[in-house]
């Protein structure tokens, strides 16, 4: 995978839709790669939504016939990833003064202590992870957000994920063991992105 310079794709397979409302400062190094769904029908409304000032936004957008968009440069900071998990805890590894503070429910806590750390420590946050949002739905919209079901992604889709996944993780050396579904790091939604496949 050929990336220039100002950190974009260079390859017929990726179509340059930059939103720099979405961009929040330089990212120095990238140690991970965390896959989403919009919760949007089309990429057309995400593209649209990352225009808004303020807006946040992952680096690319793969729509249902698998186009990939880059909207944000890969030297940049989105914010994507929002409050981390702890990441021992998923590993069993947590010191037991860890254990103790997990065992309140405090995710703006877990998610301060969970910062302080290095990578890889923790999971891939904002300010070392690249974003790759898939377009899909949570459904039914009549129900609370809890109860909704993500939409299953395309083999076409998927394609492009592999793809991209593949060519990040060579060309910038995130190794595939750093590439996460959004629900593995964050509190979100368990069946966001769970029907992606990169390897």
């Amino acid at each position: 995978m050929n990336i220039d310079s100002q950190g974009l794709v260079q390859d017929p397979r990726v179509r340059l839709a930059l939103s720099p409302n979405i961009e929040r400062g330089p990212m120095t190094q990238v140690r991970g790669i965390v896959v989403h769904q919009t919760d949007s029908p089309t990429a057309t409304s995400t593209l649209n939504s990352y225009r808004s000032p303020g807006a946040n936004g992952a680096h690319f957008l793969i729509d249902r016939d698998g186009t990939i968009y880059q909207t944000a440069s890969i030297l940049k900071v989105t914010w994507h990833v929002g409050p981390l998990r702890a990441r021992c805890l998923a590993e069993h590894r947590c010191a037991p003064t860890e254990l103790r503070a997990l065992r309140r429910f405090d995710p703006k806590g877990e998610h301060q202590r969970e910062r302080a750390k290095a990578h890889p420590d923790r999971y891939p946050s904002n300010q070392d992870a690249i974003g790759i949002e898939i377009v899909g739905q949570a459904l039914p919209k009549d129900v609370p957000q809890e109860e909704r079901v993500y939409e299953s992604v395309t083999a076409a889709q998927n394609a492009s994920l592999k793809w991209l996944v593949s060519g990040l993780s060579l060309s910038l050396g995130v190794a595939m063991a750093e590439v996460f579904r959004h629900p593995v790091v964050s509190r979100k939604n368990p069946t966001e992105a769970e029907t992606a496949v990169w390897e």
